[in-house]
């Protein structure tokens, strides 16, 4: 009898030794569910979209480390589960309701629950990458973060029409300066859409970074814009320069 698969890590680290000053983080890289879960009682169509997981983000994120030859960070867990970029307890960290969908396996989740899985998926991840920064910041290495994402062509029925986002709270000067890099006719890209930066509301960029004096930008790209290798991998051949 076959076994079951095995659960992915939950973190999953590239080139540690990387020389680059960027350390790359990919918390929404997987749709994973382990099968105690249950799949959150969805059908497999909604665990294929964005609600799950941040689609190309995770190829975006190899290229960008292979071509950079920066450390990666790489969660291997659905974002339902919870979020890993959500400070644990925000309303946004277990999802009772993602867009429209209901997730029938986050509803009425006790306390107890809830830390469980913080301990299981969100706490190594972040601890993982706490340290490298830690570590990297006591060797006196320059680092900056950049948090890898995508998003969807539309939102509860509003078209998002611009092709990717820079979002930043305090790198203003970096983050306006990668917007200018990249914005051109026909390829509009925007600073902080398709949302904001809120310390309630994010983990990365002002808990693991900014509370560490690092400069901290997300990458924000159409998730259509990301569907294939090819298109990772122009899209990473040209934010790489970039940052």
């Amino acid at each position: 009898m076959a076994l079951p698969p095995a659960d992915p890590p939950v973190l999953t680290v590239l080139r540690p030794q990387g020389r680059s000053p960027i350390v790359l983080v990919c918390e929404h890289a997987s749709n994973h569910i382990p099968a105690e879960y249950g799949d959150l009682g969805l059908p497999e169509a909604e665990l294929q979209r964005h609600i799950a997981w941040d689609i190309g983000a995770e190829g975006l994120t190899r290229r960008l480390s292979e071509l950079l030859d920066a450390p990666a960070f790489i969660a291997g867990w659905s974002r339902l589960l919870i979020d890993g970029n959500r400070p644990p307890g925000a309303p946004s960290s277990i999802p009772e309701i993602s867009e429209a969908t209901v997730v029938p396996g986050n509803a009425g989740l006790s306390a107890a629950e809830a830390a469980a899985r913080a301990e299981r998926f969100f706490r190594p991840f972040h601890d993982g990458l706490a340290r490298h920064l830690d570590q990297r910041m006591a060797a006196g290495r320059e680092t900056r973060v950049v948090g890898v994402h995508s998003f969807t062509p539309v939102f509860l029925g509003v078209p998002r029409r611009w092709h990717a986002g820079i979002l930043f709270q305090h790198a203003t000067e970096w983050g306006h300066r990668a917007v200018a890099a990249l914005d051109r006719p026909g390829r509009p890209v925007v600073a902080n859409e398709p949302y904001r930066i809120e310390e309630d509301t994010d983990y990365l960029v002002p808990i693991q970074a900014e509370k560490r004096g690092l400069q901290a930008i997300l990458l924000e790209i159409r998730q259509d814009l990301l569907a294939t290798p090819k298109h990772q991998d122009e899209w990473a051949r040209e934010l790489a320069p970039i940052l």
